[in-house]
């Protein structure tokens, strides 16, 4: 399925939509390839070739002839598939210039790798082409997507189901025993932790650990090598990318979409003195944020940062985008610190960005999921809520608050009698976080999400006070220190039946809260099982069985999984938990939810009850208005001290009885009970929720 072309752009387009920027890298034409390379500051570029197997035995050089606007080109019969490949840059000296035209760089755009040893990589033309038969896009709508976020490698490195040969590969998990467990889950899509080829900071091969997560990017257009099975990367970079585009298309054959978690806001050149494997050497002025002197401006934390300011490089993370959402087919894309790629000219983020408008109005990118992660390091760097239409968004006010109100202010009210606040701002976040995002973009712009691959996970979320990272050679400096998280009454393992049990409690609660809100839910791959990764909350650095995900499960584990499976099939089958807008109170709003919410007593909620902490207890009552779908109607109670209540069902007008649909107090979900008729009262422990269907 070839990418379409690049139409020409419109009238008041971005520059870095010309012409005269279509085509970098290598293209192939009658056998012969042409090489267009982009450096605005080059005095001379050159390729240079190498043998097929010594990468160090340069076969021939060809110098680049500059055609214009910063661009230079070579056309030779030597650029076919399986040349491998580097580039030489020369320019002038002087503060941010940092030419030298013997140093071998890598080609940005560059389909395939070859690694000659440490920090030494060369380009390879690769044949992309591919069958994918009738396999198509799911196009999952965003109200019915549920996100499984996952590490390729972790997620089937240990699967007993899976051949040990494809353990940790794309092969892997695309493998039917992976994709079963998928389906029979509930979830939609699967975002991957970062797919692009990246390497490992010299720091870490110091301290004898290695880059896991993969936010390290060397280049934008070419699959991780170390994903792909030991048999495709014996068969060379062609190999390679067959293997991901088959694991795409299999997981699409399935209904499942993909997408790629993406750092275009560094590189792994690091800071000044660190690696010159490609951009830094190409023309690190026009490619890196810095100042008049040189310095960088380091909004990521990781040393440097894409100055998206430019034409080149906002060019080149849209191409990148470009080729995985069509020649390689990915449904979706979550740009990681994505603020920084939103910075103008003097570093400061706007919403309207040329490259931000760019991706989502895109005809190439038309109906591909955009996730911001809405936040970065620098001065004005958190912008939850701030990005424009078209574009979703971690929600990182939907994880704090649910993680206070079901486990910090537990554990302040333990010690203080009465938890810190009530239940108002909880509610604002089960009903789509109408505070933050606007009635334009509506409850979808919202990824919720509790847990993620940076953090505790699930079960440690609610067995550790504090993290526990001196396995990652930082003396447990790293990680966030603010977790929001409660052990329930002992730190890390316990025997205790009672703490166990409220540990159990805990993570249903989560678990109903993130499945049962408005907006689009994402579940961190092993959380359906309450994996542990032993307090570490910041597991970046171990490749290892601490972040693997391990299939052996207990049955308070099985137990778990159940319940995810049977939250998901509750919001699949109920509209009104998934609404794709916000409700007025002045007129009727299709596909939104009309809510009411009532107390206890069953009484509609008072101003007093919403902030005050005494009352921790509401009746969530929503109603669809439906466009496309049967009306349908739920009622949720949830409890958030650790008191019994006793709660008395509301008297809803045409609401004649409340079918149980689900409960966080059952060990295992339980078949659904008798119903029960407005005006009845149900018994409520400590800290639990309830659903029913209303009709």
């Amino acid at each position: 399925m070839a990418s379409p072309q690049p139409s020409a752009p419109v009238l008041g387009a971005p520059a870095f939509l010309s012409a005269r920027l279509d085509d970098l890298g290598v293209t192939m034409h009658d056998g012969v390839g042409t090489l267009r390379v982009w450096s605005g500051a080059a005095d001379a570029v050159e390729l240079v070739l190498f043998d097929a197997v010594d990468l160090d035995w340069i076969t021939d050089t060809r110098p680049l002839a500059p055609v214009g606007g910063g661009v230079w080109e070579v056309t030779t019969p030597a650029l076919r598939p399986g040349a491998r490949y580097a580039i030489r840059v020369g320019g002038p000296t002087g503060a941010g210039s940092t030419f030298n035209p013997a140093t071998l760089l890598l080609e940005p755009y560059a389909k395939g790798l070859a690694w000659g040893g440490l920090d030494d990589w060369r380009g390879v033309v690769v044949d992309t082409s591919f069958d994918w038969g009738s396999s198509r896009k799911p196009a999952t709508p965003m109200d019915r997507t549920v996100i499984y976020e996952a590490h390729v490698k972790g997620l089937s490195k240990r699967h007993p189901g899976i051949p040990p040969a494809l353990h940790g590969t794309y092969a892997g998990l695309a493998h039917p025993a992976m994709i079963e467990h998928l389906l029979s889950l509930g979830v939609t899509a699967v975002e991957l932790l970062p797919v692009h080829a990246f390497s490992t900071e010299p720091r870490l091969l110091n301290l004898g650990l290695l880059n896991y997560w993969g936010y390290n990017t060397l280049n934008f257009f070419t699959p991780h090598i170390g994903y792909a099975s030991a048999q495709s990367r014996a068969g060379g970079p062609d190999a390679v990318l067959r293997e991901f585009k088959g694991m795409v298309k299999l997981l699409h054959e399935a209904g499942l979409e993909v997408i790629l978690d993406v750092v275009y806001n560094h590189t792994a050149e690091l800071e000044l003195g660190g690696p010159r494997t490609s951009l830094r050497g190409i023309d690190n002025r026009a490619y890196y944020r810095q100042h008049d002197d040189g310095a960088y401006i380091d909004v990521t934390g990781c040393g440097n940062s894409l100055n998206t300011a430019t034409d080149a490089a906002s060019r080149l993370v849209l191409d990148s985008l470009r080729y995985w959402a069509n020649d390689v087919q990915v449904d979706g894309f979550r740009f990681d610190l994505a603020p920084t790629l939103g910075r103008d000219g003097d570093h400061v983020f706007t919403p309207d960005h040329p490259l931000l408008r760019a991706i989502v109005e895109d005809p190439l990118l038309d109906g591909v999921k955009k996730i911001a992660e809405p936040w970065d390091v620098g001065m004005g760097g958190w912008q939850t809520g701030n990005f424009g239409d078209g574009w979703s968004e971690w929600n990182d006010r939907y994880r704090d608050r649910v993680r206070n109100f079901w486990l910090s202010d537990v554990d302040y009210a333990r010690r203080a009698s009465t938890a810190p606040v009530g239940i108002g701002g909880f509610a604002h976040r089960l009903a789509g976080s109408a505070n933050t995002f606007s009635a334009e973009r509506g409850p979808l712009a919202g990824i919720n999400f509790v847990t993620a691959h940076d953090g505790f996970t699930l079960r440690d979320l609610v067995s550790y006070d504090v993290k526990h990272n001196m396995g990652n050679g930082e003396h447990n400096r790293d990680g966030a220190d603010t977790n929001r998280s409660f052990n329930h009454g002992a730190e890390g393992p316990t025997d205790d039946p009672a703490i166990l049990a409220t540990r159990r409690k805990a993570m249903r609660n989560l678990l109903g809260t993130l499945l049962l809100s408005a907006g689009v839910p994402m579940i961190t791959a092993g959380d359906e099982f309450g994996r542990t990764q032993r307090g570490n909350n910041n597991a970046y650095c171990h490749d290892s069985a601490l972040t693997w995900l391990a299939w052996d499960h207990a049955p308070w584990q099985e137990d778990l999984f159940a319940h995810v499976q049977r939250l998901l099939q509750v919001r699949r089958e109920n509209p009104a938990l998934r609404p794709t807008r916000f409700a007025h109170e002045e007129r009727a709003v299709p596909s939104a939810s009309v809510i009411d919410w009532y107390d206890e007593h069953g009484e509609t909620m008072s101003i007093e009850r919403w902030t005050n902490p005494a009352h921790r207890t509401l009746q969530y009552d929503a109603r669809s208005t439906p466009e496309l779908e049967d009306p349908n109607r739920i009622l949720l109670i949830v409890h958030g001290d650790e008191s019994p209540i006793t709660v008395t069902l509301p008297r809803i007008p045409g609401v004649a009885r409340f079918v149980p649909l689900w409960s966080s107090m059952d060990e295992r979900p339980a078949d659904d009970g008798d119903p029960l008729a407005p005006g009845e009262t149900v018994l409520i422990p400590g800290t639990a929720m309830r659903l029913f269907r209303a009709e």
